[in-house]
């Protein structure tokens, strides 16, 4: 089983001062990563979401990490795949040669980007996106397989004329590739392409284990016929929320409070919800409103119903690594019983301090991860 972190860049108080600060906190958090054992960082795509995230040039924060890293591999999670976010021969073209420099270590997520706010800022046509996403992951899976480099594209949507696609990446014919998933029809989706699930709802193990036999069921069925590559990868990531403090109800307290932000902002840009409650003055004492605040938070959670995602079927609870090392444990291997590939630890919430996220990353380090890797 696989161990790896994702990165938002999410902040309360998106002042430029704060907005700096939180970006190289997110790049100090990585490098402690690379330390500390996981196995891949990943950086999602957003754009124009004030609170929600802050990154909207991943493969600059990836480029950045992989200079200072050196065995971790470095994930899209995900390139945003509509042409008017990221023409696919540019997508490719910037994939490769991240793939060249960090030496084989990218792996390649793809998603739609489709808030009405990042939508409208690009130009995107939501219609389409579900037809571009696809159309993207086709060309990319064949882009590289003419050993010379030699590459023409003629699809519904896009006609490309003989070129060469430069650099060509180290891992043949491209990078692994991956889809985010937050409903079953995205599952499926991701199986009859052949390419991985980057499962990315705060559900909880229970629902991890019903997409998993959805994503199975979808694998044991397809006949290879969608296939975007001449290569197939299976692998299933699941979300994993997670705070790991020797203070469990430090760590429970903080955990609940920066998944209660995070649901917020998923409302506010997905759903038209009002501005999240902690888009607030940020010389707050955290730790007095954290206590003050935590049964409200985690009832909050249980009983707002909150999709992940506009349209998912899946909703937020607060059931999640928050606490000790002994039950980030526990909670870890509900997910491997679930089916869980690799465990995608999201650590960087708005409200969540730097000190807290760096801790959690220590505590995995020296005491999560080699529970699993010594059994």
């Amino acid at each position: 089983m696989k161990f790896s972190m994702i990165f938002e860049a999410q902040m309360t108080n998106p002042t430029v001062e704060h907005e700096h600060q939180v970006l190289r906190d997110c790049v100090e958090q990585a490098v402690l990563a690379d330390e500390m054992g996981f196995d891949t960082v990943w950086a999602v795509e957003h754009h124009g979401l004030k609170w929600y995230a802050h990154m909207s040039a991943p493969e600059i924060f990836l480029t950045w990490v992989a200079a200072k890293t050196e065995r971790i591999r470095i994930g899209h999670g995900v390139v945003c795949m509509p042409f008017n976010f990221n023409h696919p021969v540019r997508a490719a073209e910037r994939a490769a040669m991240l793939d060249v420099l960090s030496g084989g270590r990218l792996n390649l997520g793809a998603g739609r980007g489709a808030t009405p706010v990042e939508t409208s800022m690009c130009g995107v046509d939501p219609e389409r996106t579900y037809q571009e996403v696809e159309e993207s992951l086709r060309i990319i899976g064949q882009a590289w397989q003419d050993p010379e480099g030699e590459f023409e594209w003629q699809g519904e949507l896009l006609q490309i004329s003989p070129h060469s696609l430069l650099p060509r990446p180290v891992q043949a014919p491209h990078p692994p590739l991956f889809l985010a998933c937050t409903k079953k029809d995205t599952l499926k989706a991701a199986a009859d392409y052949g390419i991985g699930a980057l499962v990315l709802g705060f559900a909880g193990a229970e629902e991890i284990a019903d997409l998993r036999r959805h994503y199975d069921a979808a694998i044991a069925a397809r006949t290879g016929e969608h296939f975007v590559s001449t290569v197939t990868n299976d692998h299933f990531a699941a979300l994993c929320p997670t705070i790991v403090l020797d203070d469990r109800e430090q760590a429970q307290q903080i955990g609940a409070r920066g998944q209660r932000f995070f649901a917020q902002s998923i409302k506010h840009y997905y759903g038209a919800g009002p501005v999240p409650d902690e888009a607030v003055d940020p010389t707050v004492d955290e730790v007095a409103r954290i206590k003050a605040a935590a049964e409200e938070h985690v009832a909050y959670l249980h009983e707002a119903k909150i999709p992940v995602q506009s349209g998912a079927t899946s909703v937020f609870n607060a059931e999640h690594a928050y606490g000790n090392a002994d039950d980030a444990i526990a909670y870890v291997e509900r997910l491997q019983a679930a089916g869980a590939d690799e465990i995608l630890c999201l650590i960087q919430m708005g409200t969540v301090p730097q000190e807290a996220c760096l801790e959690t990353i220590r505590q995995w380090g020296e005491k999560v991860i080699p529970h699993f890797r010594s059994n």
